[in-house]
Order: structure tokens, then C-alpha cells, then sequence
């Protein structure tokens, strides 16, 4: 194994034995400072474990987001997973330990360079998952100097393993082994001389290794340096530069101000050619440089080496050093190095264009997961330097964004205005306006700014199609998000699939997945069926993408349970709810707030619990008030309000709230139904009786209500003629909510059978009524899909109507009618009437079949 970080040299059989008697431990830290060979100890030992995985974590890791899912790539043998502007910390902590858990799973992690982790939330995070890993698994954590992690209980508990400097500084064997397969031969006094001067520091001694190979006189080169550390290492490191063809030296110097380098970007620093043939000969002579990925065509320098070959350059050729940065800059910025580019720029010294580029870019890094990246960059700039630049008022407001701070990114949005000058600075204005208004909730606002909409035409390079893209993006999410809260569902639907389309183009999976996860919302009107499939969708895609516990996807839970809870199947709409919940506990836009509370007061009125379901619309009732603009969903919300006080026997105040409403509000079929419950709790059913209007689902409950008024009179066959339509319209999407928060479900069982064609739905119905779980409903029909002329049929085979009365329900021939049946009943694998009905039950079928 090597003294450092590299190839292979030397076998370290005592770190090695440490390594492995630590097996009984939980967790190994290994604390060393800079060029004491902790990777290369890690290296070589993880080459003998089975089931391995190992993480360097990158250079500056601001973003606790990303450095979870660089772990999470190391664990599954892949790339990173895609990021997202949100991070739910725990839920990844969780996630990682589970992973850990699966079989098959790394039994071995290691973490190197967490030094460089300087994210106090993942440091916390990371603390966690190594205080709780799952049982088998073993974590070893490589980090200089004093360690951030606070493992003291695995201390006391005698499950934390520690290797530091001392242990791994070479034995005086050692010493002469590495000297031996390097092919240098000292004499025992000489020996002892360097390893005393080295104090058996690996970095030392491997540059004294490379310097003395093939060394004149290796008596006067072991004689004339003295100390440790640093000085050694600049004494060793000038001998070996020295020794170095000047086309190698020039490249290493001048591409030292790098983190990492391949051949192309080598080459352009230096004004030559060869540049990767130069860096993979480094690597293979061990020379301190070390190839990052599995094709060798990116590198990065020894950490140390980097440090002391930076100041080797300022000392010989300070005046380039700005210039380099300068194009190492053009370069990642051509190259989707947007934020190493800045640095770059900043570096050296260019204050104008790093703001440039960050004002322009920091949306698109937010969007990658980048926000603590953006906030770091926005903090390098001097404060006199930066108060000369409005435009960075735009990446405040971002950053004031990405925290839901709303007044405070209305007054950056407004400070970088009077820097507007360029339609791409114009355009992100505009954008982020639609946001900020979405999120105040005023949403005439929004819809009064559809012209600012971006273009989705060609821009002059592929920086700026890719930002138009992305703002453009934002924007269709944001007017479709608008358009659905204020339900104009059509028009909803037309800009958030446009949206969702063209973020897949972009490959920005978090702004489809934002897209589809309202979606659903967008099609409930249509048929719940389709939204459902919507919701799942979106829900399916947010999974691969590790996002179930983001607030992304709220909006597909809270709809998702809403068409659960619709369809009677409350218990897992109270799971999908209890996601929605969980993913916006932090808060939230106020839209999805209402809408998440609203739909928790439906779920306990449909379980008849009256008063859990006041206390969640006083909190819809709070979350509307703060709202700048009225939400669509505010004329169910008031009458749910008073519809459940007149439930709870409340009437007066019932009556009170009524009699408070303007005319216009009243009018709404939402209002008249809570006006026909209250009228029904203060004893006059004739007042409760009025004309369906609105919503299938406000339809059904104006039926219901009018059977409840009819029941009241003790007008039996009234009741049942108001039954007939309500089942009509409950049953193509399967709607039990209204029979159970009206209470109508009781007047079901005495129906007779014989004057419905609903019997199928009656049974879920009285299912749930009588606390039956609900059926097991798939998605998606059968691969073989019926056709709709088979879906009618189907829907009369529940009941007791024979095939010719059937033929004449349709108008259709009995033979066609037949022959229909005999389709049903090869698709659903069926044999009989009864079998093809439970199928289609199943199947949900029954559900989706329209006459």
C-alpha cells in the first residue's frame, strides 16, 4: 500500500491488523492531518473487504442535499440520484439506514475527506445514521484535524473505534521497505536521518521517495533539509518539480489552481498539447495525482501537493494566476461548471462577471439542489463589492424563496429591478414575480401576468436556452398551480402538462415532478379515475427519484387521499393524507395548506367525527385569512364550516354564519347544499329542497339531502326517486363520501332491489357503512381492456335485470348484448354473471363505466 494518496508501494500490515480488529466496533475514525496517508490506507484496505462502499466527499460540500445522494450513488454502485430544491434531512437519514438494512447491501461504509463536509445539518444528520446503523454494518470515516462528528455515546458504549496521526506514521521498516520497491538503497545512518527529519510523515516521505530515485547523491540530498511538515514538503516537492520536464512542471503549476483538471481543460491552462498523457503518467509513478473516475479522464491533485504547487506558482508566476482562473471559468461555464466558474471568477477577482453569472444562474443552481452552494458563493462577495451589483438582489430573492421568506424576496425582487437591463435578467424577474404572488396566494395577480410568460424560442448560446427553458418551466408550474387553485381546471391542466413536457425535455425531473403532483388536482373535474392515475404517476416518479417525503409531491398525496376518501376508502386516504401532512409540516404554500386541511375535516366528517373535522377548518379558515387573494376552494370550506356546526347541533350559530354571507357567495351550489343541512337540523325539510347544480360531487349531495327532506316527510317514494339520480352520479367514479357525510347511506337497505340498477354500489356503500375495509382497487385495468360498449354492459350486470331488459336499457339487440357478455367474460377470465361482477368490482370496472 502507498505512504499517501495513490498507487500501490508498500504493505502496511499493522494498520491494516488495526483496520480490522476494529471489526467488533460500529464506527472507526481515522484523524490525521493533511498527507498522512488516510485514503490510500483506506483504499488499500477496502480492496481486501467484501461488499464495499466508499465516498470522498467533494471539495467545499456546502449542500447537505447532495452529499446524501453522492452517499446514496456509493451505496447502489451509481450516479448520484437527481436533486431537488427541498431536502427532508431526516426522511434521508432514514432512507440511507434503510438501504443499509436491505440485503445484499454494503456491509462496509467509508466516508473520506468529511473535512470537506462543512454542512452543520449533514454533519448532524450524518451523527445519527452512524450512532443507529443497522445491525451488521460497519462505518469507517477519514477526516483531518479535530472531527465534527459528536460520537461520544458510541464512545461509552465501546463502539467507537479511533486512528490518528501518531498510528499512522511509517515505523522506521517501513522507511526502508517504501525506499527498497522505489529502488533506492541508503545506507543505515542515512535511513534513520530521514525518517527522523520526515518524523515518518507519509506525504514527506513519499516525495523524498520520488526526488531520491535516480538522485546523484543521495548523501547531500537526505543532508541538506531539516523538520517536518510543511518545510519538508516544499523542500521535497522543489526537488522533485525540479527534476520534472518543464512541459510536466508547466502543467502541473498552471493547472494547480484547480480542483479538478482532465486533459481538455488541462490543455487550454497550459497553451499545449498531451496534457492527459502528462497527468495519467503522474498517476501511474504515484506522483501525488489520482484519476477520479473509472475512465481516468478527470483528476485531482494530492490536497497537500495542490496547496504547496499554488504557492509555488505565486511565487514564480503571480501575474498569471488571475488569467487562469479567468479561463479555467470560460471553460466550466461552457461546460455545466456553473458554480466552480464563479468561484473561479471571484478568485480572480472578477466581481462583475461572478454576480453575472450567479444572478443569472442561481435559479438553475437552486433547482439542482445547490441553494447552500448559491448562499456560500453570495457570501464571498465583499459586502461594498456586492452592494454595487443589484442584480444580486435576484439571487437573494431566490434564496429568500427556497425558504418561503415572501416579504423579504418581494423587496430583493424590487432592489434588482433597476439592473433589469437584459431579457435574461428580465425574464427571471418575471418569473419569480408569478412565485412570489402564487405563494402569497393572490392569484388574480398570477392571472393578470400570462403575457410575461418566457418564450420558448431560441436564445443566442446554450446557457441561455437552457436558463429560458428553466424559467420558463417555472413559470407554465406556476400559472398551472394558479389556474387549479383558482379552479379553472382546464386551463390548469393545459399549463401544467405543457410544464411537465418541457422539464422532462430540460431533464429537470424535480419541476415535472412539481408539475404532475398538481396535476391530478387539475383533472379531478373530468373524472377521478384519470386523476387518480395522475396522482400515482406523479407519486411513482417522485419515488425513484427519492422525493415520497418532499413537499414536491404533496399535492399528489392530498389529492390522492382526497379521491381515496371520496371513494370511501378512508383508511388509506388517511395514509396518503398523514404523507401530505408530513411533507408539509414545515409549512408550506398557503394553497396547499388549505387544501390539506380541508381534506382532514372531510375525512373526520366522514367518519361522523364533527367536531376533529371544526377544529381542521378552523385552521383552513386561518390559513385562507392570510391569503392576499380568495382561493377557489373557499366556497367548500365555508360551507363545510356550516353544514358540520349544524351537524354538531350547533343550528344557530349555523344560521348565523349563513345569514353573514354575501348574496353572490350564497348562490354557489356549495353554500345552498349547507343551507339545505341547516334547514334540515332546524326540523324544516321543505326548505332544504332545491335544484343540483355544480360538481358531480355537489350534485350527488343536493340529491342526498333532497332524500334526507323527502325521508323526513315520510315520503318514501319521493326518497327513493332522489336515491335513483344520486346513485346515477355516484357510481361511474364510485363516490360513497356524500352518502356518508349526509348520512344518507342509512335510507339504502331499504331500497328494493328491484328498482336500482345500482345494487353494486349500494353493497360498497353499505361495506364502508358497516366498517368493512375497503376493496382492493387497482389502478389500471387489465392488460386486455374492455371496450366502452363492454363497460356499459358490465354496468347492468350487477343488477337483476335479464338480457333482454338489459338490450332495451341500451337500445342495443339482445344478440349484441350477447355477444358483449361473452367478451366481459374472456377479458376478466370469467365463466359466469356473478364471477364477471366480483372482477369487475375489483377490477374497479364497475367504477369507470359510463352510460
Amino acid at each position: 500500500m502507498s505512504g499517501g494518496d495513490g498507487g500501490t508501494l508498500i504493505d502496511r500490515h499493522d494498520l491494516m491488523a488495526a483496520l480490522d480488529g476494529a471489526a467488533g466496533r460500529r464506527v472507526t475514525v481515522v484523524s490525521a492531518p493533511a498527507g498522512s496517508g488516510k485514503t490510500s490506507l483506506l483504499r488499500a484496505w477496502a480492496d481486501r473487504q467484501d461488499r464495499v462502499a466508499f465516498l470522498s466527499v467533494k471539495p467545499g460540500q456546502h449542500d447537505a442535499q447532495l452529499f446524501w445522494l453522492a452517499l446514496l450513488g456509493a451505496l447502489r454502485g451509481t450516479a448520484a440520484p437527481s436533486a431537488a430544491p427541498a431536502f427532508d434531512g431526516p426522511a434521508m437519514t432514514e432512507r440511507v439506514r434503510a438501504e443499509l438494512a436491505a440485503p445484499g447491501a454494503p456491509r462496509i461504509l467509508i466516508i473520506d475527506d468529511l473535512h470537506e463536509l462543512t454542512s452543520p445539518e449533514a454533519i448532524e444528520q450524518l451523527t445519527a445514521l452512524l450512532t443507529q446503523l443497522p445491525e451488521g454494518v460497519r462505518a469507517v470515516v477519514a477526516t483531518r484535524g479535530e472531527r465534527p462528528l459528536r460520537l461520544h455515546r458510541l464512545r461509552l458504549a465501546g463502539d467507537l473505534a479511533e486512528i490518528r496521526a501518531e498510528r499512522l506514521a511509517f515505523s522506521p521498516d517501513e522507511t526502508r521497505r517504501l525506499l527498497a520497491v522505489a529502488g533506492v538503497e541508503l545506507p543505515g545512518p542515512l535511513l534513520a536521518t530521514l525518517h527522523e527529519r520526515t518524523e515518518g510523515w507519509a506525504a514527506g516521505l513519499r516525495l523524498a521517495v520520488l526526488s531520491l530515485a535516480g538522485h546523484p547523491d543521495p548523501e547531500r540530498f537526505v543532508a541538506e533539509f531539516s523538520g517536518s511538515d510543511r518545510t519538508v514538503a516544499e523542500y521535497l516537492m522543489a526537488e522533485m518539480l525540479g527534476r520534472q520536464p518543464p512541459e510536466v512542471r508547466r502543467m502541473l503549476l498552471r493547472t494547480s489552481v484547480l480542483d479538478r483538471v482532465n486533459g481538455e481543460l488541462a490543455d487550454l491552462l497550459t497553451g499545449a498539447t498531451g496534457s492527459e498523457r502528462m497527468l495519467l503518467g503522474l498517476e501511474d509513478a504515484n506522483a501525488f495525482v489520482v484519476s477520479l473516475d473509472p475512465g481516468r479522464t478527470w483528476f485531482r491533485y494530492h490536497r497537500l501537493f495542490g496547496d504547496l504547487l499554488r504557492l509555488e506558482l505565486r511565487r514564480t508566476a503571480a501575474a498569471d494566476i488571475s488569467g487562469l482562473h479567468r479561463l479555467a471559468a470560460r471553460w466550466l461555464a461552457d461546460h455545466a461548471g456553473t458554480a466552480d466558474a464563479i468561484r473561479h471568477l471571484q478568485a480572480a477577482g472578477d466581481w462583475p462577471g461572478a454576480a453575472g453569472l450567479l444572478t443569472d444562474h442561481a435559479l438553475s443552481l437552486t433547482l439542482d439542489g445547490q441553494a447552500a452552494t448559491v448562499a456560500a458563493l453570495l457570501r464571498d462577495f465583499p459586502p461594498r463589492i456586492a452592494d454595487d451589483f443589484p442584480g444580486l438582489g435576484l439571487v437573494r430573492a431566490i434564496a429568500d424563496l427556497n425558504e418561503l421568506r415572501l416579504d423579504q424576496a418581494a423587496a430583493h425582487l424590487d432592489a434588482a429591478r433597476t439592473d433589469a437591463a437584459t431579457p435574461r435578467r428580465r425574464m427571471t424577474l418575471a418569473s419569480l414575480d408569478l412565485l412570489v404572488a402564487r405563494l402569497r396566494g393572490s392569484f388574480e395577480e398570477v392571472l393578470a401576468q400570462v403575457d410575461v410568460l418566457p418564450a420558448a424560442g431560441p436564445a443566442q448560446s446554450p446557457a441561455d436556452v437552457a436558463l429560458a427553458g428553466d424559467l420558463r418551466a417555472v413559470a407554465l408550474l406556476n400559472l398551472g398551480v394558479t389556474h387549479a387553485w383558482s379552479l379553472r381546471l382546464a386551463e390548469s391542466e393545459k399549463y401544467l402538462t405543457e410544464g411537465a413536457a418541457l422539464a422532462r425535455d430540460l431533464h429537470r425531473p424535480y419541476l415535472e415532478v412539481a408539475c404532475l403532483a398538481h396535476l391530478g388536482f387539475a383533472t379531478t373535474d373530468r373524472s377521478l379515475a384519470e386523476a387518480r392515475r395522475n396522482c400515482e404517476e406523479a407519486i411513482a416518479q417522485a419515488a425513484r427519484h427519492g422525493w415520497e417525503s418532499e413537499p414536491v409531491i404533496a399535492p399528489a398525496q392530498a389529492t390522492l387521499a382526497a379521491i381515496l376518501i371520496a371513494t370511501g376508502d378512508l383508511d388509506h386516504g388517511e395514509r396518503r393524507l398523514d404523507r401530505a401532512r408530513h411533507a408539509t409540516r414545515a409549512g408550506g404554500e398557503p394553497g396547499l395548506q388549505l387544501l390539506i386541511h380541508l381534506v382532514s375535516a372531510i375525512l373526520a366528517a366522514a367518519r361522523g367525527h364533527h367536531r376533529p373535522a371544526l377544529a381542521e377548518l378552523a385552521e383552513a379558515h386561518r390559513v385562507r385569512a392570510a391569503m392576499a387573494g380568495e382561493h377557489a376552494l373557499g366556497p367548500r370550506l365555508t360551507a363545510l364550516t356550516i353544514a358540520t356546526r349544524a351537524r354538531l347541533g350547533e343550528v344557530s350559530e349555523a344560521r348565523d354564519a349563513l345569514s353573514g354571507l354575501d348574496p353572490r357567495l350564497l348562490a354557489t351550489p356549495e353554500i345552498r347544499n349547507a343551507a339545505a343541512t341547516v334547514s334540515l337540523a332546524e326540523g324544516n325539510p321543505a326548505a332544504a329542497r332545491h335544484a343540483p347544480e355544480g360538481s358531480t360531487l355537489t350534485q350527488v349531495e343536493t340529491h342526498l339531502l333532497d332524500a334526507l327532506a323527502s325521508h323526513a316527510r315520510a315520503d318514501d317514494r319521493a326518497t327513493r326517486a332522489s336515491l335513483e339520480p344520486a346513485l346515477h352520479l355516484a357510481e361511474p367514479d364510485r363516490l360513497i363520501l356524500p352518502f356518508a357525510i349526509t348520512g344518507a347511506w342509512d335510507l339504502l337497505p331499504a331500497l328494493p332491489s328491484a328498482e336500482t340498477s345500482h345494487a353494486a354500489l349500494i353493497a360498497d356503500i353499505l361495506d364502508v357503512r358497516n366498517g368493512s375495509r375497503a376493496r382492493p382497487t387497482p389502478a389500471d385495468p387489465p392488460p386486455d381492456r374492455l371496450s366502452p360498449s363492454e363497460l356499459r354492459v358490465l354496468r347492468y350486470l350487477p343488477t337483476n335485470l335479464t338480457r333482454p331488459e338489459i338490450a332495451g336499457e341500451l337500445s342495443i339487440s339482445v344478440n349484441t348484448v350477447n355477444t358483449h357478455i361473452r367478451h366481459i367474460y374472456t377479458k376478466l377470465g370469467a365463466t359466469d354473471r356473478s364471477t364477471a361482477v366480483q372482477r369487475g368490482r375489483d377490477l374497479r370496472l364497475l367504477s369507470t363505466a359510463r352510460l
